[in-house]
């Protein structure tokens, strides 16, 4: 990969010039340096993509230099340039984070070719590390999209809970986004480097699930021809996320609990036990409490992983966010399927806001979805959206008083002109018809906090 720029250090000055002409001829920049000390008075000032670095240098040696460039860029590839004398100091070397070594005198095209091996290591690190950045991001607390109080606190929750390695148990109706909630503890974690692992307890059999979580080894039985790494494993170092934890039958939770209590497993089939170290985040929507009450969950696993508790609430219960959420899933779904769907009618909002979403936020997603699947129009009607188990003959609802039917639809109204002018109270005052001072008066009636919808976009 030429272009690439390579620090070179080594006191023998004919090795340094014969080294940038090959590097240079190889189409690297080559920066050398006769000494540790030259290298690390010009480091603040030059970028390297890697360093090639003699061990026996004068003054400062080639270990201490690699350990240095390696705490200013710790993904720094080090190639050791060493003596036959003293191969055991270079192995050394790689032990404390150097990427290979080499002999002298070396043959040029496999220098050539361990650099190029090198720099793809590196740039393959830095995907990597993107790639995490980009999930840490995304998965802040700050770019979960809620508006109300009830959310607002399980997210300070949420980033209190983060830092520490406490066992989590999220509860919450189907749909809540349990499953977000426990990558964003993970990407705030200190285990964010690390996998994150999640299974769905209710959705594998028995048999099927304890050969998921333990793995097997080869032999284990009939059929096992190879070795199956268990998500235990594959979590190890990392955060094992089991939803539905209420559906682990009696037998695995005796063996998950001594998974929690030793730190230790058995895969199936194995006469030694395998060392782990996980987070647990378990979700449910079941009372748990009331499973133990009734024989079906045990007593000392619930202790075990009801450590800290959090309560996901339903989305009937936090209404300012319904506005937010759907106009989320809008832009997301019309971007996914090119069209120009702008929003929802106030009509639309309003059904949307009375809705009570027995599927909470997932069942919202799925309305948005195809509503704007169903669109003709640039906004949103209340004919497609669709809500509810559709009928021939749909169940007869108890009419709402007067007041009450007011009253939500004026909070739905509010809402919807909120969400179009991005929080902007003169615009929305203006559109509504409505005089500042008054439309004020509505929004502390209704207790809308107008810098709650001023993003939509995250």
């Amino acid at each position: 990969m030429p272009g690439e720029t390579i620090l070179v250090v080594d006191d023998d000055q004919g090795l340094l010039t014969l080294m940038k002409i090959r590097l240079e001829a190889a189409g690297y920049k080559a920066i050398v340096s006769e000494s540790g000390e030259q290298a690390m008075a010009r480091e603040p000032d030059d970028l390297y993509d890697m360093a090639i670095v003699d061990l026996r240098l004068n003054g400062m040696n080639g270990m201490t230099l690699m350990e240095r460039l390696l705490h200013v860029h710790p993904h720094l590839p080090v190639i050791i340039l060493t003596a036959h004398g003293t191969i055991a100091s270079a192995v050394e070397a790689t032990k404390k984070g150097a990427y290979d070594y080499l002999t002298k005198p070396f043959d040029p095209k496999d220098l050539l070719h361990r650099i190029e091996k090198a720099l793809e290591v590196r740039k393959l690190r830095g995907e990597v590390e993107q790639l995490r950045s980009l999930v840490r991001e995304r998965y802040h607390p700050d770019n979960i999209i809620a508006s109300s109080e009830k959310m607002h606190f399980v997210l300070r929750q949420v980033a209190q809970i983060a830092v520490t390695d406490s066992t989590v148990c999220l509860y919450g109706e189907s749909g809540t986004g349990k499953e977000l909630i426990a990558k964003s503890i993970h990407a705030m974690s200190p285990r964010a480097r690390n996998p994150f692992v999640a299974i769905n307890c209710g959705a594998i059999p028995e048999g099927l699930l304890e050969n998921e979580l333990f793995g097997h080894v080869k032999g284990a039985y009939t059929g096992a021809n190879q070795v199956h790494r268990g998500l235990l494993r594959q979590a190890h170092g990392g955060t094992l996320f089991l939803d539905e934890i209420g559906e682990l039958s009696p037998a695995l939770q005796v063996k998950f609990l001594r998974v929690l209590q030793e730190q230790e497993f058995y895969p199936l089939g194995a006469g030694q036990p395998t060392k782990v170290d996980f987070r647990l985040i378990a979700a449910t929507n079941q009372d748990l409490w009331g499973s133990v009450a009734v024989g079906k969950f045990r007593e000392d696993f619930y202790y075990r992983i009801h450590v800290i508790p959090v309560m996901l609430p339903p989305l009937r219960e936090r209404q300012e966010d319904i506005p937010l959420l759907a106009h989320h899933f809008l832009q997301r779904f019309a971007q996914t399927v090119h069209k120009e769907v702008k929003g929802f009618s106030p009509a639309a909002m309003q059904q949307l806001m009375l809705y009570q979403w027995p599927g909470n936020v997932r069942e919202l997603a799925n309305v948005v979805e195809r509503a704007v699947v169903l669109a003709t129009d640039p906004l949103i009607t209340p004919d497609i959206l669709l809500l509810g188990r559709q009928s021939t003959n749909p169940p007869k609802l108890e009419p709402m008083l007067f007041k009450e039917a007011r009253a939500a639809f004026e909070r739905a109204y509010l809402m919807q002109v909120l969400t179009a002018t991005r929080g902007n109270v003169s615009r929305a005052a203006e559109l509504s018809g409505r005089h500042r001072a008054e439309f004020y008066k509505l929004l502390r009636k209704y207790e809308l906090d107008p810098a709650s919808f001023k993003d939509l976009s995250r």
